[in-house]
This record gives C-alpha cells, structure tokens and sequence, in this order.
C-alpha cells in the first residue's frame, strides 16, 4: 500500500468535515469560557482526525468485503481496494492502528479532563466500526443519516467543547444542531448518488425507502432547517448577533450549491461533484461559523 493509496482508503479530503465541526466546537467553548487550552486543543483535534480516519478505513474495507463496493456498482478511482486491488488487510490494519493511537491519545485527554471522557470516546469508536462491520452495519439501515449527523455533528462538537470548558451546557447542545443537519445532508447526499448500487447490494438507506418525491424534500428541509435553526439561535443569543451577516453568506454559498446539485440530479456519474459541491457548504459554514464567533470576539 502506497501513502497515496492509504490516503484514498481513509479518504483524507472528506476530513474536513469532522476537522470543521471539531474547530466549531472548540470555538464555542473559548466564546463562552473566553480560554483556550493549546494542548487539549491539539490533542483532541489529532484524536479527532485517527478516529475518523480509523472509520473511513473500516468502512472502505467492510464495504469491499461485502460487495457494496465492486468494479461492476462502483466507478470511483478512489475506490482502490477495489480498482487498483490494495490488499484489504492492510486497510483493516491500518483502521486498527489509526484507532488504537486515538485510544492512547483519548487516555491522555480522560487525566487531562475527566475520565467519563473514556466512555464517551470509546462509544464514539463502536459507532464507528459498526457503521459498516458487525452482522448489521448502520449504514445499510436508515439510520446512517442520523447516527452520522449526530457524532460528527453534535457529538463532536459537544466533545470539542467540553475538552475545553469542562462541562456541558443546553446552549451548546443548541449550538450544535445546526451542525447535526448539515452533516447528515452529506450522507443524503451521498446515499441519493449510491441509491441503484445499495439497492443491488442489499442496502435499506433512507434515500431508497423514501420515494423520489420524497428523497427530494428530506435533502431541501436538510439544508432549510440548518440555516433557520441558525437565525433562531441568533434571535435567541446562543449564537452572537455579529454572526447575522457571516450567516447570510453562507446560506447565499449553500443555496446557489443546492440549486447546481439539483440541476445535475443524484446518481453515480454525478456523485463526485455532488459530493465536493456538498462538502464546500459544509466547509463554508463551519468558515463563517469561526469569523461570526471570531469578530465578535475581536470587538467585544
């Protein structure tokens, strides 16, 4: 295995996404408690990026063993277990080293703060194994949207800020909502490109059970509610009233995204821009969710 090829297996470009929500978390907790703590800081953001790392290589070795990944179903070039025939060992050795450092780094981080930090971390990596390993893997269920939207949502989140605060608060679960929404428009997304190839894999995805008519507004109410949440949090002062016009660019970025996705339609040609273009509003908002809360921050 090439570290190119490791890098497709654990798809490093899609780590932005937890690496954001992580950012978003750790931010609130420093508007909140006006502190950083630099070494909590880079510890958890290291642990962050192995166990999500760790989970996308579980899930590119589960889904070549169980055929959901094939040359015949599956065109990506990414996808190098399958089109550039990677041992798929090494892959599932690789998830187990990736995961067993973020256990150590975990550990450390437990002595730093609070050993229930144990607990939570190790569900966080069942969850993660069992999205795609075990004997019923929760993303061929319709639960894969929830489960993903809520650890590398709100789960994440919540455990970026109590690293660095050192509790848990109703505003923070709050804060994270909007976050929980838009990772699991990723995975609609994703799952809306996947639906003819899960549908012959013996997948049950939300995005199959759910007509085209109604695939379609679960995507739209996705990204709606993110943002409408946001104002809400802002009419509320969990989020800073400065956060208005940074939020207001990010839903104008999201809508124009939307409406190009929409046009282009979900399917495996179109999966990869799809993919980059939900991504980008994902990105976007944890972009302007940092200069919202950072501005305010300067000029208070």
């Amino acid at each position: 295995m090439t570290r190119t090829q490791f890098f497709k297996i654990v798809e490093i470009r899609t780590k932005i996404i937890s690496m954001g929500t992580f950012s978003a978390g750790t931010l609130y907790a420093v508007y909140t408690t006006h502190t950083l703590k630099f070494w909590q800081f880079i510890l958890m953001g290291l642990a962050t990026l192995c166990v999500d790392m760790g989970t996308t290589g579980f899930n590119s070795y589960f889904d070549y063993l169980n055929g959901s990944d094939n040359a015949s179903l599956n065109q990506e070039e990414d996808k190098v277990l399958v089109h550039e025939h990677v041992n798929p060992t090494g892959a599932l050795i690789a998830s187990l080293v990736l995961f067993l450092f973020a256990g150590m780094l975990g550990l450390v981080l437990a002595y730093m703060t609070s050993w229930k930090l144990i607990f939570v971390g190790a569900v966080c990596m069942v969850v993660g194994f069992c999205y795609t390993g075990g004997p019923y893997p929760i993303s061929r269920t319709p639960f894969g949207e929830l489960f993903a939207g809520s650890f590398l949502g709100s789960v994440l989140f919540l455990i970026s800020y109590y690293v660095q605060s050192g509790n848990l608060t109703l505003h923070a679960v709050l804060a994270s909502l909007p976050f929980l929404l838009l990772v699991a428009l990723i995975l609609s997304i994703n799952n809306s490109c996947d639906r003819i190839s899960d549908t012959k894999s013996g997948r049950r995805t939300l995005s199959i059970l759910l007509s085209e008519q109604g695939n379609t507004l679960l995507l739209k109410a996705e990204f709606a509610l993110s943002f409408l949440l946001s104002v809400v949090l802002v009419a509320t002062r969990i989020y800073p009233l400065l956060f208005t016009p940074f939020l207001l660019l990010g839903f104008l970025f999201g809508y124009v995204q939307c409406k190009e996705m929409f046009k282009l339609d979900f399917s495996e040609k179109t999966k990869q821009k799809n993919m980059i273009q939900v991504s980008g509003i994902y990105l976007v908002f944890c972009l302007v969710f940092l200069l919202g809360f950072g501005f305010d921050m300067l000029v208070s």
